[in-house]
C-alpha cells in the first residue's frame, strides 16, 4: 500500500509544513508516507508524469487559497490516469465547507477538516491495515455511494504530541523553513480563519528549544514561524527571544507575527540586545480607521503599535514589516489613505499593502452582504467593492502597491524615493501620482529591470516636476551602487574618466600598504576593484541623513540642497547592512 502526500506550493522557495507534519507523525507510530512537492508555476503535464510514476494507492493534497483551482483541474485528470487511486484533500480550503466541494469535484473520496495528523494517522491506518470502519475516525467528511458521511469533529490535538518535521536539511535547500510553536489566536478578527480556533495552546518551551538548536546547528538560512499571534504569551515569547539571542550562530533570522500593542518594555529591551538582522518581526495594523478596527473585531491601539514601532527601530537591529488591508468595512479612499499616510511615517522596512479577502468560515464571510461586499467568485476571493469603495478605488490602491512593493519595499531606491516624498503633500499622494505615471506611459504589467524604474523615475521627474535633476540623477546613482556593484554604468551617469587615474592610484595604494580611508577611522581591509566600487558624487549625498529629505531641506525647514564639489565615495559589498542590504560606504581620500 502506497500512501503519498502531496504539496502544490505557490513557489519553488516555500515549504509545505503540513506534509511534513503528518509525515513525521505517522511515520513516529510506525505508518510510511511519501511526499511529493510541486508548485503552480509548473506545468501540469510535468505534475501528471511525477504522479503517475509514483502510482499511490491513496493520494492526499493539501488545499490552500493560491492552489485549489489548480488542483481541482489537476487531481480530475490524476484520476483518468490513476482510476484505482483513492484521492483525499485537506486545508483550509476544504474544511469549511467541504460537503459543497465534495460534490463538485467527483473525483475525491473525502476531505480531512482542520487539524490533520492524528486524522490521516487514523486514515493512513485505515487503508494500510485494512481493519476498523471510516465511520469511526472523525474529521473527515467522505462519499459513501451517493451519499456523504460526515464524521464527529476531532478534538484539538496536544502540541506536544506532534513529531518534529525536519531532519534530512539537504531537502530544504535554498527554501524557506516554516515553523510552529502554538496554535489557535486569541483574536477574533472577522477576516481570519485563526480566530475560529479559540483553543490556544503552546508546545512545551523544552521541546521548541531543541528544535531551535536543530535550525541553529544547520545553520539554516531562515525560519519563519507560523504562530498566529506569536507574543501572546510573554513568557514563551520571552523564553524563545532569550534562547536565539544566547545561541545566535550568526547566519539564521527567525520571522515571527506579533501584535505591537501587546509587546512590554521588557520584551522591546530583549529585542534591542539581539544582533542586527536576527529576528525580523511581522505587524498586522490593518487600518487606523478606530471604527473600522471595532467593526472586524480587532482589539488593537494604533497610539500602542506607533510607540512599539519606535522603540524597537531604536535598536536599528530589527527588520520590521507592517500589514494593512483594504475593502475593510467603514473605510472608503479617503480613510484608507490616512490609514496609509499614518502606517508610512513609521519607516518600516516593509509596508505591504494588502486587499480583502473572503474566506468560507470566516465572519466576514457572514457579514459580506451586509457590508456590501461584493468579491471574486474564485480565489482568492478578493474584494471588488463595498458600500465604502467602488471597485475604481480599488483598482487605483492596486496601482499604489506596485508602486510601493517596487520603489519602497525593494530598498533599492531608499534615497530617491525620500527626496521626492518632499515634492508632494503626503507619501500617499506620491505613489498615487506614480501608479497614475505608469498608467498613462502604458508601464503597468511589464516586467521591468531596475535600471528601467530609474529611468521612469527620470521620466516622470522631468515630466511632472520642477526639480534640480542633476541631484536626482545623482541620488539615483547613489542608490544603485549602494546595493550593486554595476558592469555597466547607467546612461544617466556622469562621466568618470576625469577621475580614471586617480582611482587606480587610489587602488594600487591600498594593495601597497592600507591606509585610513576618508573619515572611517580603523578601516584597513585590502581592497580590490573587484570587491569594491568607487564614484565621485558633485553633491554630498553620504552626509544626507536617510531621516532628512534628500531633496535639501534643513533641520529647521530652509531649502538647501547638500554641499556641491566632489566626493568620493567607496561602496564595499563585503560589509551589507543587514536591514536594508546597502554596502558599507566610506568617503574615499582619492586626493582629488
Amino acid at each position: 500500500m502506497k500512501i503519498m502526500l502531496m504539496a502544490v506550493n505557490a513557489k519553488y522557495i516555500h515549504s509545505n509544513l503540513a506534509v511534513y507534519s503528518l509525515q513525521s507523525y505517522a511515520a513516529g507510530h510506525g505508518i510510511r508516507a511519501d511526499i511529493a512537492e510541486y508548485t503552480i508555476n509548473q506545468q501540469k503535464d510535468e505534475i501528471l508524469r511525477g504522479v503517475y510514476r509514483q502510482k499511490p494507492d491513496v493520494l492526499c493534497v493539501s488545499c490552500y487559497i493560491w492552489n485549489i483551482s489548480y488542483v481541482k483541474e489537476l487531481m480530475g485528470d490524476v484520476k483518468k490516469i490513476l482510476p484505482d487511486t483513492d484521492i483525499w484533500v485537506g486545508g483550509p480550503e476544504v474544511s469549511f465547507d467541504a460537503e459543497t466541494f465534495l460534490k463538485g469535484c467527483p473525483w475525491a473520496c473525502g476531505v480531512m477538516c482542520g487539524e490533520g495528523e492524528e486524522t490521516f494517522l487514523e486514515l493512513a491506518s485505515h487503508y494500510v491495515q485494512q481493519t476498523g470502519s471510516m465511520e469511526d475516525i472523525q474529521g473527515i467528511v467522505y462519499r459513501q455511494g451517493e451519499d456523504m458521511v460526515k464524521t464527529d469533529q476531532r478534538p484539538i490535538m496536544d502540541m506536544d504530541k506532534l513529531v518534529f518535521p525536519y531532519g534530512d536539511m539537504s531537502l530544504f535547500s535554498h527554501k524557506i523553513i516554516y515553523y510552529e510553536s502554538s496554535r489557535g489566536c486569541p483574536f477574533s478578527c472577522s477576516y481570519c480563519l485563526s480566530s475560529i480556533d479559540k483553543k490556544l495552546r503552546f508546545r512545551s518551551l523544552d521541546l521548541v528549544l531543541d528544535e531551535l538548536q536543530f535550525f541553529l546547528d544547520q545553520r539554516v538560512p531562515q525560519v519563519k514561524f507560523v504562530d498566529r499571534t506569536f507574543n501572546c504569551k510573554k513568557e514563551h515569547a520571552m523564553a524563545v527571544w532569550t534562547y536565539i539571542r544566547d545561541h545566535d550562530n550568526g547566519v539564521t533570522n527567525f520571522h515571527f507575527e506579533i501584535a505591537a500593542d501587546l509587546l512590554t518594555e521588557e520584551e522591546t529591551s530583549l529585542i534591542s540586545t539581539m544582533r542586527p538582522g536576527l529576528i525580523q518581526l511581522e505587524i498586522g495594523v490593518q487600518s487606523t480607521n478606530e471604527k473600522t478596527i471595532r467593526e472586524i473585531r480587532r482589539k488593537t491601539s494604533f497610539d500602542k503599535i506607533e510607540e512599539t514601532v519606535k522603540k524597537v527601530q531604536k535598536g536599528q537591529n530589527v527588520h520590521q514589516h507592517l500589514d494593512l488591508i483594504a475593502g475593510l468595512p467603514f473605510e472608503d479612499y479617503k480613510s484608507f489613505c490616512q490609514s496609509f499616510d499614518q502606517v508610512y511615517s513609521l519607516r518600516p522596512q516593509q509596508l505591504q499593502l494588502g486587499f480583502l479577502k473572503v474566506l468560507k468560515g470566516s465572519y466576514m464571510y457572514e457579514k459580506a452582504e451586509a457590508y456590501g461586499c461584493v468579491y471574486q467568485e474564485t480565489e482568492p476571493y478578493e474584494v471588488l467593492r463595498t458600500d465604502w469603495i467602488s471597485y475604481g478605488d480599488i483598482l487605483k490602491l492596486k496601482g499604489v502597491e506596485e508602486m510601493v512593493e517596487v520603489y519602497y519595499n525593494s530598498s533599492q531606491f531608499i534615497r530617491t524615493v525620500t527626496a521626492m516624498e518632499e515634492l508632494f503633500a503626503d507619501a500617499f499622494s506620491m505613489y498615487e501620482a506614480l501608479a497614475a505615471f505608469y498608467d498613462e506611459k502604458g508601464y503597468r504589467g511589464i516586467s521591468h529591470t531596475r535600471i528601467r524604474r530609474y529611468e521612469i523615475l527620470l521620466e516622470y521627474l522631468e515630466e511632472r516636476q520642477q526639480v534640480d535633476m542633476a541631484y536626482f540623477r545623482e541620488l539615483m546613482l547613489f542608490d544603485l551602487y549602494a546595493r550593486e556593484n554595476l558592469k555597466t554604468r547607467p546612461a544617466w551617469a556622469s562621466d568618470m574618466a576625469p577621475y580614471k587615474k586617480k582611482v587606480l592610484e587610489f587602488y594600487k595604494k591600498e594593495e601597497e600598504a592600507p591606509v585610513l580611508l576618508g573619515d572611517y577611522k580603523g578601516y584597513q581591509a585590502r581592497q580590490t576593484m573587484k570587491m569594491t566600487h568607487l564614484e565621485v558624487f558633485h553633491y554630498d549625498i553620504m552626509r544626507v541623513s536617510e531621516k532628512r529629505a534628500c531633496i535639501g531641506r534643513t533641520a529647521d525647514g530652509d531649502e538647501a540642497l547638500p554641499a556641491r564639489g566632489e566626493f568620493p565615495v567607496l561602496f564595499d559589498y563585503q560589509k551589507r547592512n543587514p536591514l536594508t542590504y546597502d554596502a558599507a560606504m566610506y568617503a574615499a581620500d582619492l586626493q582629488l
